[in-house]
């Protein structure tokens, strides 16, 4: 089933979600939406007054919380075609605009770069980082999250069966990537909370078994995955032992 975004603004096309990219307005996809927004609304108090590129931004909506956070200005990147002219659409903030071209190919200076869940796409994860380090200049920042392949993988799996992805890193796999190409890498690790992490103790407990043994696996899931919300995660410097356990690594990158 293919689905898409709902009750969109007139004028604004909707994008289908095809896993490629998360989405907000699709209640089906809202755990994987509050997993990237939580992290989102994080840097946007960090890049206040900064001026910003939001690289892969998808939809736009990133674009939009670092723009309405404070940032001095705001440019979503995204080569995608229709992820952009529906972002130009949609979100219309003072000095957030909307450019469509290559990650490799953006050569705007700038204070600070976004790029979340994306280096598990791309092949030239290092060159990328370079890039960035250069396009920030001296003081300048980079943020750049991954998915944990160790929490993302079915348990014994050497990754994920997501087809968009290249490369799933390991939490120490990341961290020497990030080291080679920065001279200050301060990485977090992003944690179910509230009510996700009573959801994952009730799954070790066997929830899992019950849920579908009673027939209340769409019932319960229809209701429980629209009302996940941003405090349902925890984004925290973590040690390099607790990195194991995370859901994301989300890496600050200082050039």
């Amino acid at each position: 089933m293919l689905f898409e975004q709902r009750d969109q603004p007139p004028g604004v096309p909707p994008l289908a979600l095809t896993g490629e990219r998360t989405l907000p307005d699709v209640p089906e996809e809202n755990y994987w939406f509050q997993r990237h927004l939580v992290v989102y609304e994080w840097i946007a108090r960090h890049v206040a007054g900064l001026r910003v590129a939001d690289l892969a931004c998808g939809e736009g909506y990133g674009s939009d919380v670092l723009a309405r956070g404070g940032a001095a200005t705001v440019v979503g990147v995204d080569a995608n075609p229709e992820a952009h002219e529906h972002a130009r659409l949609r979100y219309s903030h003072d000095g957030l605009r909307f450019e469509r071209t290559l990650v490799e190919t953006f050569d705007e200076p700038c204070d600070a770069i976004v790029f979340l869940q994306t280096i598990e796409h791309v092949r030239n994860a290092g060159e990328i980082l370079d890039r960035f380090k250069a396009l920030v200049g001296p003081g300048g920042v980079a943020f750049v999250s991954t998915p944990n392949v160790l929490t993302l993988a079915p348990p014994g799996a050497e990754r994920s069966g997501n087809p968009w992805h290249v490369h799933e890193y390991r939490p120490e796999e990341f961290a020497a990537l990030c080291r080679a190409h920065f001279p200050s890498v301060d990485l977090h690790g992003l944690f179910h909370a509230r009510k996700l992490a009573l959801h994952a103790g009730a799954l070790r407990l066997g929830w899992d078994a019950v849920h579908r043994r009673l027939g209340l696996t769409k019932p319960f899931y229809d209701r429980f995955t629209p009302a996940i919300d941003v405090r349902d995660f925890a984004l925290r410097r973590a040690a390099a032992g607790e990195l194991g356990g995370c859901l994301d690594l989300v890496a600050v990158l200082r050039a």
